[in-house]
This record gives C-alpha cells, structure tokens and sequence, in this order.
C-alpha cells in the first residue's frame, strides 16, 4: 500500500474573516480522501497561537484551545515539521512532533491569504497547495491588484486609493477628491480584505464619510470606486503555468450588493451555475480569467470576479482571490462541479499541483560560481 501523503489543513488566523476560513476548512477536511491522505487540522487562533492535535477546529469554533497542543513550524527547510512549544525541565527544547509533506492552506484574509504564511512555508521547504507569495501579495492588496491587471490590458472600474493617515489628518480634501473623480454613489473598501468586510456603498456625502470612516478600522489603506448597475459573475481557475477556467456562474445577491451577509447567510443570494450569458462572452470571461491568474503569477486556485455592466454591457474584473470559500456550496467548487470536477478530484488536483509546483522550483538554482558558466 503506498503512503498517505501528510496533509496539513491551515485554518482561522488573526482576520476578519476568521470565522469563514473555518467553514472553508471543516469542508476541506470532510472531503480530504482518507486513504491517500493523513490529514493534520492546524488551527491559529484570533491571537496568532498555532495549534494542532486534540480537535483545533472544534477548539477555534468555541474559541479556545481545548485539548490542542501550542504548536510552531519553522522556516527551517531540515525540519519540514510542526514542532511542540510546550517545554518542560525535562524537555528544555522544541520537540518535533509532526512531518508535513504538504500543506493546504485555508486561510482567508490577511496574515495567512497574503502571502505572510506562504513565505513561512517557502522558508520551511514545504509544499503547499495555492499562490505565492508574490500572487499572494497582489491579490489581497486591491489597488496594487487593479494596478497590475490595468498593466496587462484587463479592464477595471475607475477608482481612487486614499490612505488612512491622510483621511484622519484632513478630511475635506479627500472628499472632494471622491466627488470630483468618482461621483456617487461609489464603493469604499479596505484595500487589504475579502468577504465584503468593511464595504460600504455611498450615494451622498454623509455616507460616503461614514464609508471611510468604516474601511479605515480594517486598513491604513481604503479603495474607493465608481458603483457600476451591474451582474457579478464569478470563473473558478485552475492550473500553474496552464491553467484552465471553469463555466462561469453568476450571483445574485437578494441584498442591495453582495455583502457579507449576501454571501454568508442562506437564503440571501442566489448562484446560478452556468451563468446565463451568451456563450461567446462566456468564453471571454474564462479568457480574462486566465488573463488575470496569469498577470499576477497565480498558481493552483484562484476565482476571479467580474461585473456585467447591464447598461453598456461592458465586463470589468473586479478581483482574484487566491483563496476562495471553500465550503462545498461556495462558488469555486461548485463551478468545477459543473464543469466536471467533482470537489473530492478537485481536492486531489490542488495537492498534485502543489507537489508539481515545489518540484519545478527546486529546479533553481541555489548557488552561483561564474567558472561553471564559461
């Protein structure tokens, strides 16, 4: 019999989206087949304390550690192992307590879906399911994002970036910079956040203060942009350097936009999976998709999400996250789903494509002496 492979499942972390990463995991987890696999759940809690063994998740949902063991992994590439951070006198020193052959970050939102966490586990020589961290990076911050799609031709709702300093030291400025640029009503978001945490809509002055005042309590950061009559449609990605897109799907939020709770509450959208659209711009919303994984060096996932201006019918890419929702009845899966990949396969892709990732990059040369090159 060969080898489960040793998968580690990251969940929570110190974000506001905390609580969906723990959603996405328990249904990574379920699904995870447990005859190739040996899954270990590694839980960081609000506070940033990793913790592992015992049940974290179960832990993390109560909001406490419970039976879990305090737990660190090192940017030690000899190691490539979760190690124990309880020491005794009889035990002075970190004791190595689990192997990791790749890990599967579930992580959503800042200090785990941006690049902090993936640039642990580059040092810890581990391979791990999803973007770099380069991508990592680009993705969750949304100005730097618009600014790279706007490089490669993909086109994007005018907006503006104000940062926080500058609001709380003189407001009257920026808010005739917003009227005078973007009008209303206008979105306000903070530039490094997903889930529509911290989104506002302004149609007037005195909601568009409110709206800062709001995005500056997630970020030093904000993304202010024009509010298009729009349709969301959303293309799965999936691939390295060949990816390939899914049916694109459509939601329709039962809400004034898709906010947090139009995307977390049962009931409050629908998702229409295929969309209804033509198929010739259905072929061209997967063509972008791809455009966008690529301009931001995407690897293993990613859903990239579009607006249809109704009037003009003009589509915009919106953003690229790195890491969607997980759960089996978010987008991302269930756009492979339709598209013939069902999640457990989808699951078993994503590892493959980690493993394939981390053997091409340890193609790279790590030393240099310039007599080997004459």
């Amino acid at each position: 019999m060969a080898k489960k492979l040793r998968v580690g499942v990251i969940f929570g972390g110190r974000s506001g989206e905390h609580e969906v990463s723990l959603a996405s995991a328990t249904s990574v987890i379920a699904y995870l087949d447990k005859t190739k696999y040996e899954v270990i759940p590694i839980g960081i809690t609000k506070e940033g304390k990793w913790v592992a063994f015992g049940d974290p998740l179960q832990a993390l949902k109560a909001g406490t550690i419970g039976s879990s063991v305090p737990v660190a992994l090192l940017g030690d590439p000899t190691q490539k192992a979760l190690v124990s951070l309880e020491f005794s006198e009889q035990s002075p020193r970190p004791i190595r307590l689990q192997e990791l052959d790749v890990v599967f970050p579930v992580l959503h939102g800042p200090y785990g879906e941006d690049g902090t966490v993936q640039g642990l586990l580059e040092l810890a020589g581990i391979p791990y399911v999803g973007a770099g961290v380069l991508a990592s990076a680009v993705g969750m911050d949304k100005p730097t994002m618009k600014a790279v799609f706007m490089a490669h031709g993909l086109p994007v709702v005018k907006h503006i970036v104000i940062r926080r300093k500058h609001w709380e030291r003189d407001q009257a400025p920026i808010i005739e910079q917003v009227e005078e640029e973007i009008g209303y009503p206008c979105f306000v978001k903070p530039a490094n956040l997903g889930s529509s945490v911290g989104v506002s809509k302004a149609r007037n002055r005195e909601e568009l203060e409110r709206a800062l005042r709001i995005a500056a309590q997630y970020d030093r950061k904000m993304l202010v942009e024009v509010a298009i009559n729009a349709r969301e449609i959303e293309c799965s990605v999936l691939g390295n350097d060949d990816p390939i897109a899914s049916v694109p799907g459509e939601v329709v939020p039962h809400r004034e936009f898709y906010d947090y709770k139009a995307k977390y509450i049962p009931g409050e959208s629908d998702l229409i999976i295929p969309a209804p659209i033509p198929p010739d711009l259905a072929r061209y919303i997967q063509e972008l998709a791809v455009k966008a994984f690529l301009a931001v060096d995407c690897a293993g996932m990613a859903r990239v999400d579009f607006f249809l201006d109704r009037e003009t019918g003009q589509v915009y890419v919106n953003e690229i996250n790195t890491i969607p929702g997980f759960t089996a009845t978010s987008m991302y899966p269930k756009m492979w789903e339709a598209s013939g990949i069902p999640y457990p396969e989808l699951l078993d892709r994503l590892i493959e494509l980690a493993l394939e990732r981390f053997e091409d990059k340890k193609r790279c040369r790590t030393s240099y002496t310039p007599e080997e090159e004459e």
